[in-house]
């Protein structure tokens, strides 16, 4: 009986060489993976190094409202210089920047000065308040 059972069967065929692209796919599904938090850690990193950075017109800005008046030569040179980060903002910004340095032109270029008087620290008071920082 076992015998006729067997003489039915069919001969077992070779295993049919498959082609297995697991492999490939884990592969590229890591990579996708890697390159996505990689570039999410460099666009925080980016973003927290760009937030603790201090901004220029605002070193400019903080330099300004710090200027002591009692050495007016350093004060008028000080003034011109931190004063040209916003020279250029606007027209009339640039306008006022102009006639501040006109103002503080008779303190320069001297050996001895006298104090800037109250009118030149009103165009400065001016000047500050119009600063957008």
């Amino acid at each position: 009986m076992a015998a006729e059972k067997l003489a039915g069967l069919h001969d077992i065929k070779p295993l049919i060489p498959m082609h297995d692209y697991t492999l490939y796919f884990l592969t590229a599904a890591a990579a996708v993976v890697a390159v996505f938090i990689f570039l999410v850690v460099y666009l925080a990193v980016r973003r927290w190094r760009h937030i603790r950075r201090e901004n220029r017109r605002q070193k400019c800005f903080d330099a300004l409202q710090r200027i002591d008046f009692d050495d007016s030569k350093a004060a008028a040179y000080a003034i011109t210089g931190y004063g040209r980060c916003f020279a250029s903002d606007s027209p009339r910004l640039r306008e006022a920047f102009h006639n501040l340095t006109e103002r503080l032109e008779p303190y320069k270029y001297k050996k001895t000065v006298p104090p800037i008087d109250e009118e030149t620290r009103s165009y400065y008071r001016i000047f500050l308040g119009m600063i957008d920082v």
